[in-house]
């Protein structure tokens, strides 16, 4: 089971937690569906316990969390909140007591909004800070970690937010978002290798959402529009990872629009990964863009008729996953990975005291499925991660879309097994079982 703080635990003024850009822009008005917020989600914060039990009940083995960064350093810089600390303590403390595995996420989008103030990741000076937080957080909890990964989809927090100005700080602008790339990648690499200065043993990855990619019809224009989309989209974040190195097709495009002196930092980015994470929801169809002034890689998403679809829109199609992997371990040379987050949204509600959402079963046996077909084809996957745990804030959407296997009533807080997670939680019985 996977989760992310900002979008589960509340009390985001609660025991001296800063504000993250997520506070800012949810409480910024037209940013997100019906002007929610984070502030109180599924009160997690203060729920945690009988949301571990609720795990612990499902027969899930692995959590997979994430560190609200500002709930540590308010402020982003050196000054450490040990009220936060204190909170993440007793949290992996009770999933170490009910024998859960911890998988722990440092960045899951919620920047301190002190450093969002000096620039944000476009300025060198957060990767230090986020390399600090990095080193923290081995410190005072490694010892009780499974894994760590640095960050959680950073095309979100770059692309998505910088460029497309769909998620916090919802700016678009080319150049930033180059500076925010490469300066993701920077921290990255620092903050490897401050959580190997602290524990050299502890697994160490990154999570990516790589895109699978698709031409939206059989010309030949499409199909290279899926080439230059592959390039920008995933190799911008694969490449400098695994081959120390941007895209030659991307710097030749766009290359003189990358911060100063970049080519200095390859070296730090690109640190030998224990492993990475997968997050897949959807395949993308792409070709030319109508834009005759776009920049590279002037590309478009299409969305084609006719197919099954989420109740966010995002078509289902699990042979797309194990195909994208299957074409990654071809194309580069990559640790083993786990599925960190894979599900699907559909919003069906509580009739009885019963959720029947057979769709999001049907959705998550396909892909279930898919990771085998994957790992009969030589990709090691080590693990896999249903998103999410519980329905929680969805971002620019706000509270409509619900993710989870569990149902939560946002006035309430009550939780409700969707039919989903009585499946899961039998479809787990079965494996282990069958391992016995």
């Amino acid at each position: 089971m996977a989760t992310a703080a900002y979008q589960i635990e509340g009390a985001a003024n609660e025991d001296g937690r800063g504000a993250s850009i997520w506070d800012t822009f949810s409480h910024t008005p037209g940013k997100v569906l019906n002007g929610d917020t984070g502030d109180h989600a599924c009160n997690h914060y203060h729920l945690w316990q009988s949301d571990l039990d609720l795990i612990k009940s499902l027969g899930v083995d692995a959590y997979r969390l994430s560190i609200a960064w500002p709930r540590l350093f308010p402020n982003g810089d050196l000054e450490l909140n040990k009220t936060g600390l204190a909170f993440y303590e007793q949290l992996i403390d009770g999933c170490v007591a009910r024998g859960i595995k911890v998988h722990v996420t440092l960045y899951h989008w919620d920047l301190p909004q002190a450093l969002a103030n000096d620039g944000g990741w476009a300025n060198p000076k957060t990767a230090s800070h986020f390399a600090h937080f990095a080193a923290t957080v081995t410190k005072f909890l490694g010892d009780r970690i499974d894994a760590i990964c640095t960050f959680n989809e950073p095309w979100c927090s770059s692309v998505l937010s910088h460029l497309l100005g769909i998620h916090a700080p919802g700016t678009k602008d080319l150049n930033t978002t180059l500076a925010v790339i490469h300066g993701q990648h920077r921290a990255h690499g620092l903050a490897v290798q401050a959580i190997r200065s602290e524990h050299p043993e502890l697994p160490t990855g990154i999570v990516l959402n790589t895109q699978a990619i698709r031409p939206a019809g059989s010309s030949q224009a499409d199909k290279d529009a899926v080439i230059r989309h592959h390039n920008f989209h995933n190799r911008m974040f694969l490449d400098p990872l695994f081959k120390g190195q941007y895209p030659p097709e991307v710097m030749e495009a766009i290359g003189v629009r990358m911060p100063k002196n970049w080519q200095n930092d390859m070296a730090t980015i690109c640190q030998p990964l224990d492993y990475w994470g997968v997050n897949y929801y959807t395949p993308e169809y792409v070709t030319n863009t109508d834009n005759n002034d776009a920049a590279y890689p002037a590309t478009r998403g299409v969305l084609r008729e006719n197919v099954a679809r989420t109740d966010i829109g995002w078509e289902v199609d699990a042979t797309a996953l194990s195909e994208m992997l299957i074409n990654l371990y071809n194309e580069y040379s990559l640790p083993p990975c786990f599925i960190t987050e894979n599900g699907a949204a559909y919003n069906q509600g509580v009739v009885d005291g019963v959720v029947d959402d057979q769709a999001r079963i049907d959705y998550l046996q396909s892909h279930i499925l898919a990771v085998q077909n994957a790992m009969s084809n030589h990709v090691p996957i080590r693990g896999y991660f249903a998103w999410s745990l519980m329905d929680n804030f969805e971002w620019a959407e706000g509270y409509t879309m619900r993710f989870g296997l569990v149902h939560v009533d946002y006035k309430t807080q009550k939780r409700t097994l969707k039919n989903s997670a009585h499946w899961y939680r039998d479809f787990l019985t079965e494996r282990d079982m069958c391992h016995d």
